[in-house]
């Protein structure tokens, strides 16, 4: 009685439990041992360790063999200067903690924006199984197999198929849901359209393409790879936005469509299914060309922003209708041309633009040069020289293709020879075009002025965004489907995830990497042509990481991340009460994010 206990720096061995007390200025040290007693079970005896002129002595106090586990467990906990186990449970158990506040987060706003209603009016098993699909690819992109796993009650990866009811479902199960989705797409893209275009609106479209796995889908074909994979099969998939980008509809293709191929379709989308008369479609160079606004977007009566391609540019600098001196004082001007009567064309010059054009054709000029330069090795090498003008030729021309640079230099090829030559007035002549684009419009200047029209082209980075999002938070790749329904259905899931996606952006954007004061940013902008700024609240938020509120910002998937730690957590108690769940505490920050999403976080537990 009356001993101190204190921590130790005597050393008994990983499986040995110890306190350490002072009796009469010698160190002691109790723990539990367990000795190997050969064939027979370990001997579990109580020991001590103390020190006693220098040198650590060992006592065995009592043979612990006949006690019971849970009792010497017990007394270990206890040598550990900690209460036994038995005692800490007290008469309840956790038996399992889901990831919930992500789940509460996301379902919660697709709820908000009536999300399960646009699917459809009468709730049903297929309706949430088509909203988990919606939820789990902004929370947790996967393949069907691994949602249906993280779905079930003794697979869960968080409690989504708790709140939904889906806890016994599988993939089969998700396969009809696609299915039942797929069925009432065009459905819902309508209730979309009529949300969020409008008479009189800019529509915006553009395409992109996703690698495919396998080789059996009929849309699957070998393309322009707009991704960035090459040498695989692909499908294309365009997407129709209003003005600010949120995505109203996409349709898939067949894998070796071209941009403009598509616009047909979306015309006829447009007006005959959303029913629009008035509106200005906005496409980019390579989609709304000459061919297709003469044969399907001016028929339809819709008005258009798109942009000439650089061969025509140059043929207008070269006619004098684009004079490069407009740009001393100026970065837009508007022009006419005969060549486009009806039509008002906005030349513009963007120095960032240019500055960054001249810096890659520099590397790239740089880059083909070395490469010849190795040709011209080859064919002056002692050993095995490179030989023939055809030979020579065909090495040639494949490296002039590797980087688009051959139209800049001057070759001289002989039977056992080879020169190259920088070709500076062809390069001269592109270098004076860098940061030159031109728009054309059939939009009266009584509708939209010149930078109107400049800020109306630029919208487009809108619809490029819900490809680098499909391509990253959503995870739109690897395609497994082989069926053309399935894959359209996907598509359909990811443009629905995105639409989702984009609203929490919206709300959330004081707790993310996002400038969520475009108007100041917008503002302080000198020029429509001029590269986008932020505001100075978002570089801010860029130099501390942290709002003008103190809260630590995060990408949109760390933070996810973070409300995923609120956990929805399984109490089982030990008598024959009746089990329950309780819910983590959210952080002040996971509540600042709930409160911006304008959802709680007890959604499924209230």
């Amino acid at each position: 009685g009356g001993s101190h206990v204190r921590e130790s720096s005597v050393h008994v061995g990983p499986w040995q439990y110890w306190i350490s007390r002072s009796i009469c200025g010698i160190m002691v040290v109790m723990y539990v041992t367990r000795v190997p007693n050969r064939d027979s079970p370990p001997a579990v005896l109580l020991r001590e360790s103390y020190r006693e002129g220098g040198k650590v002595r060992n006592r065995t106090l009592a043979n612990l063999s006949r006690w019971p586990d849970q009792k010497v467990s017990a007394l270990e906990d206890v040598l550990k200067g900690r209460s036994p186990a038995s005692a800490g449970t007290g008469p309840f158990e956790v038996s399992r903690s889901l990831p919930h506040g992500h789940v509460a987060a996301a379902l919660g706003t697709a709820r908000r924006l009536g999300l399960p209603e646009l699917l459809d009016d009468q709730p049903s098993r297929l309706r949430e199984l088509a909203v988990a699909l919606v939820v789990a690819r902004v929370i947790a992109p996967a393949p069907k197999l691994a949602t249906a796993r993280g779905l079930r009650t003794d697979t869960a990866s968080s409690s989504l198929g708790q709140v939904l009811g889906l806890a016994s479902c599988d993939e089969d199960d998700l396969y009809a849901a696609m299915d039942w989705l797929g069925e009432r797409q065009g459905r819902v893209e309508d209730a979309l359209a009529a949300r969020h275009l409008s008479e009189s609106t800019l529509v915006l479209y553009d395409v992109s393409s996703a690698a495919f796995e396998g080789t059996t889908c009929p849309l699957a074909r070998l393309g322009y790879p707009r991704d960035g994979v090459k040498g695989r099969l692909q499908v294309v998939y365009g997407m129709l936005t209003n003005r600010d980008g949120v995505p109203v509809a996409t349709e898939v293709f067949e894998g070796n469509t071209a941009d403009p191929a598509t616009v047909a379709a979306q015309v006829a989308k447009v007006r005959e299914r959303f029913g629009l008369r008035n509106v200005v479609m906005v496409g980019d160079r390579g989609m709304l060309t000459r061919a297709r606004i003469d044969a399907d977007v001016s028929p339809a009566g819709f008005q258009w922003v798109t942009a000439l391609r650089a061969p025509t540019i140059k043929a207008l600098v070269a006619d004098a209708a684009v004079q490069l001196s407009l740009f001393d004082q100026t970065d837009l001007a508007e022009v006419a041309h005969p060549e486009f009567p009806g039509e008002r064309l906005v030349v513009c010059r963007n120095p960032a633009l240019a500055a960054e054009r001249a810096r890659k054709r520099q590397d790239l000029l740089a880059a083909t040069a070395a490469e010849l330069d190795k040709v011209a090795a080859a064919t002056a090498r002692q050993r095995r020289p490179l030989r023939g003008k055809a030979e020579i030729g065909l090495r040639v021309g494949k490296v002039a293709g590797k980087y688009k640079m051959g139209k800049h230099f001057v070759f001289d090829i002989g039977e056992g020879s080879f020169s190259h030559r920088r070709d500076e007035g062809s390069i001269a002549a592109e270098a004076a075009l860098d940061g030159i684009y031109v728009l054309r419009t059939n939009v009266g200047a009584e509708v939209m002025d010149a930078a109107q029209v400049v800020a109306a082209y630029k919208r487009l980075a809108g619809v490029e965004r819900v490809f680098r999002i499909f391509n990253g938070d959503l995870d739109v790749r690897p395609i497994h489907h082989r069926l053309a329904r399935r894959v359209r259905a996907h598509f359909f899931v990811c443009m629905l995830a995105h639409y989702l996606e984009w609203h929490m952006l919206e709300r959330l954007a004081p707790l993310l990497f996002v400038d969520d004061d475009k108007a100041s940013a917008e503002a302080g902008r000198s020029s429509p042509v001029a590269p986008a700024q932020r505001s100075a609240g978002a570089k801010a938020k860029d130099a501390r990481k942290r709002n003008a509120d103190g809260e630590r910002v995060h990408s949109f998937p760390s933070l996810l991340a973070d409300l995923a730690t609120l956990c929805a957590n399984r109490i089982e108690p030990t008598g024959d009460a009746p089990a329950f769940d309780v819910l983590t505490t959210p952080t002040p920050l996971q509540r600042r994010a709930f409160e911006l999403l304008g959802v709680s976080h007890r959604l499924g537990f209230a």
